[in-house]
C-alpha cells in the first residue's frame, strides 16, 4: 500500500461521466476521490472545505465553464488540474487556453463529452494524475499566462509559403524540448527570444494529435518570429520556429541542398511521440556545433540523450532549474548527464538563448 493516497476532486457536468471517472480512479489504491463537482461554481465552493491534491476538470459546463473556474481557482487556491478534453477543433482551442491558464496537462476523452470508452485512456490519466500530485504548484501559478485570444486566421493551406530567410552555414539552430508544464513555459520563453537572431528553431512539445496547430497559433501571436506547426518537407529557415505536430516525430533531412523536416509516426521513444531525442538525433548530424539545446519542464527522460549528443558535438545546452519547473523530470535527466552548460530559472532562459544564438561557434 502507498504511504499516502492522492486526493482527487472530479469535476464534470455529466452525472454519468462523474461516475465513470470516480469508479475508474477507485481501481487504483493510491487514489482517493474526495468529492465531485457539477460545474465551476460547485468546484469553487467545494474548495472551501476540500483540499484535493489534483482536480480533474471538464471544460464545457453550465453556470461556470472550466476555463473561468480554472482562472479563478489558480488565483484563489492554486491546485494541479488535469483537463479531460474532447478532440473537436473548438475543444482543442479551449484546451490550449486551459494550459495557458495553469492546467498541468490534459487527457482526451475518446468519444467526445460523453465517452463510454473512457477506460481506453485510463493509463494515460493515471500517469498524469501521479505527475500532477508531485508538481510544484508555486511554479505552475508563477508562470501561468494571462488568457489571450487566439489570433484570427483563415483555413490552413495545404502548403504555406516559407517565411524567414534561407539557412546560412553560420546560423545557429535552437531546439527546445518540453512536456508537462511546457505550454506555460514556452509562452514565457518564446516572447523573450529576439526576432533579430540569425537562428532557426525546432520546438518539440509532447502533445497528442489535433492540438499543436492551435498551440502554434498562440505562440505565433506572442512573438515577431514566425511559429508554425511543421508539415512534411518544411524548410528549416532563419527566423522560423517549427513545432513538431502532435503524435508525430519530427526529423531533420536534406532535400536538394536544403535542410527540411520530415514527419513520421515511427514507434514511440520513451513512451512519447513526438520525441525530443528523435529530433535531436537527426539534427545533430547536420548542425553539430551550431546547435543550442534547451530542455524545459516535463516528466520522464526524453531529451537527455540528445543533450549529450549536442554537447559532444560542440553545441551549447540549457536546462530549466528545479525551482521553476512544474515537473523536474526531463531537465533533471539532462543535468545528470553532466552535459548541460547552463541550469537556469525559466525567466532567464530566453535571454540565454539570445546570447548563445548570437555567439560565434568556436
Amino acid at each position: 500500500m502507498p504511504d499516502r493516497t492522492i486526493k482527487i476532486l472530479v469535476t464534470d457536468d455529466s452525472f454519468f461521466m462523474r461516475n465513470i471517472i470516480t469508479k475508474m480512479l477507485g481501481e487504483v489504491p493510491e487514489f482517493t476521490v474526495i468529492g465531485t463537482a457539477t460545474d465551476g461554481v460547485d468546484l469553487l465552493q467545494k474548495l472551501e472545505t476540500l483540499d484535493p491534491d489534483v482536480i480533474t476538470l471538464d471544460i464545457e459546463m453550465p453556470k461556470m465553464d472550466g476555463l473561468t473556474a480554472l482562472e479563478r481557482l489558480m488565483t484563489k487556491k492554486p491546485t494541479p488540474v488535469i483537463i479531460l478534453s474532447s478532440l473537436a477543433a473548438e475543444g482543442a482551442e479551449a484546451t490550449i487556453r486551459a494550459l495557458q491558464l495553469g492546467a498541468m496537462d490534459f487527457v482526451l476523452k475518446p468519444s467526445g463529452s460523453i465517452s463510454l470508452d473512457l477506460a481506453k485512456v485510463k493509463e494515460d490519466l493515471f500517469q498524469k494524475i501521479r505527475a500532477a500530485a508531485k508538481a510544484s504548484v508555486t511554479s505552475l501559478k508563477k508562470y501561468t499566462s494571462p488568457m489571450a485570444k487566439a489570433p484570427e486566421k483563415g483555413p490552413v493551406q495545404p502548403s504555406l509559403p516559407a517565411g524567414g530567410k534561407p539557412l546560412a552555414d553560420s546560423n545557429k539552430v535552437v531546439l527546445i524540448g518540453s512536456s508537462t508544464g511546457g505550454p506555460q513555459a514556452l509562452m514565457q520563453v518564446i516572447p523573450k527570444i529576439s526576432a533579430s537572431l540569425s537562428a532557426a528553431f525546432l520546438l518539440v512539445q509532447h502533445m497528442p494529435s489535433g492540438f499543436t496547430q492551435s498551440f502554434a497559433e498562440r505562440l505565433n501571436a506572442s512573438t515577431a518570429l514566425e511559429v508554425r506547426e511543421a508539415q512534411h518537407g518544411d524548410e528549416i529557415r532563419e527566423g522560423v520556429m517549427l513545432l513538431a505536430p502532435g503524435d508525430q516525430h519530427m526529423v531533420v533531412a536534406e532535400e536538394k541542398g536544403r535542410k527540411v523536416v520530415h514527419i513520421n509516426q515511427e514507434p514511440r521513444v520513451w513512451g512519447v511521440r513526438p520525441s525530443v531525442d528523435v529530433t535531436i538525433n537527426s539534427a545533430v548530424h547536420f548542425f553539430k556545433e551550431r546547435m543550442v539545446g534547451v530542455i524545459l519542464t516535463g516528466m520522464g527522460y526524453d531529451g537527455a540523450k540528445g543533450i549529450s549528443l549536442i554537447h559532444k558535438n560542440g553545441g551549447k545546452t540549457i536546462a530549466q532549474n528545479e525551482e521553476t519547473c512544474v515537473v523536474y523530470g526531463m531537465p533533471k535527466a539532462a543535468v545528470e548527464t553532466g552535459c548541460v552548460d547552463k541550469v537556469l530559472p525559466l525567466s532567464d532562459i530566453g535571454d540565454a538563448i539570445n546570447l548563445l544564438a548570437r555567439s560565434k561557434t568556436s
